[in-house]
């Protein structure tokens, strides 16, 4: 079974769908997540798996958008818990190195291992990407940071586990498949959904109120722009519940009436969450 992620071999994203499916798929990578939702939607990968929200960075934007805008379905969650490492060839000593490549994003996670080593931080576009260039070009005094899977992937060799600051760094995946391939009868436990409110006063908290009267516990909620409607918003809504429950029936036909487009994003078994992780001094 192949399924797509974002990314060069080694990623995150990569190493969230090996663990999701205990390793048994064939993965794709693709630069894009654009490139990822139609190699899903032409039917050159089974499913796909993409970050939604970072427990440090927030929401992964362009991923909603497009859940959003294209016809995939959510049918699963979880979440992975990010481990920074820093990697360089064989036989290479931390001594050795003088620039560290990596993305943005995980070199501000990892600024004070850095400075206390002495070591430059270079942005690059991607953490296995910066692994992928870095055994290319064999340099002896460089490293990549990225996951253990890059390691592996690229032959290279682990100086330092565990370099971020933070230890509670954790991203949410969703497991998408095409609408008209979502399995029957599978567990649904958790729900996201999006819609739009009227332009009148109270008209979101009319919306809240429905979960609240229902009993709904919500999760999540997160405003986005609508880019072809400035100033409009979509507000996304995660909760507890699936879509054959009866108060999650009568919830959505209740919030159909009070707000517009309600589209069902997904409705999966709940992902469970990492325990145990706390700051490192």
């Amino acid at each position: 079974m192949k399924i797509g992620f974002q990314g060069e071999p080694g990623a995150y994203s990569e190493e969230a769908a090996r663990s999701y499916f205990n390793e048994d798929i064939e993965t794709c990578g693709y630069a894009l997540s654009e490139q990822v939702f139609n190699a899903l939607l032409k039917k050159e990968v089974a499913m796909a798996l993409l970050p939604v929200e970072n427990s440090i960075v927030g929401n992964v934007s362009v991923n909603m958008d497009l859940i959003y805008s294209e016809g995939v379905f959510a049918i699963g969650e979880m979440y992975l818990p990010i481990h920074h490492h820093l990697m360089a060839m064989p036989g290479v000593k931390i001594s050795d190195i003088k620039k560290a490549y990596s993305h943005p994003i995980a070199l501000a996670q990892c600024r004070d291992f850095l400075i206390k080593n002495d070591i430059e931080a270079v942005t690059d576009y991607d953490t296995a990407g910066s692994c992928k260039k870095l055994s290319n070009r064999y340099a002896r005094d460089e490293a990549a940071i990225g996951s253990k899977l890059c390691a592996k992937t690229y032959g290279l060799e682990i100086l330092s586990e565990d370099i971020q600051k933070v230890t509670t760094n954790i991203t949410r995946f969703l497991l998408l498949t095409r609408e008209e391939d979502i399995p029957e009868g599978m567990v649904q436990s958790k729900t996201s959904i999006a819609f739009t409110a009227h332009h009148q006063p109270g008209a979101l908290l009319d919306c809240l109120q429905i979960f609240k009267k229902y009993d709904i516990n919500m999760t999540k909620l997160e405003s986005r722009p609508m880019a072809e409607n400035p100033f409009d918003y979509i507000f996304f809504v995660d909760f507890q519940g699936g879509l054959r429950d009866s108060k999650t029936i009568e919830c959505l036909k209740e919030l159909n009436r009070d707000a517009h487009h309600v589209k069902v994003l997904g409705s999966y078994p709940e992902g469970v969450k990492p325990h145990g992780l706390g700051l490192k001094a």
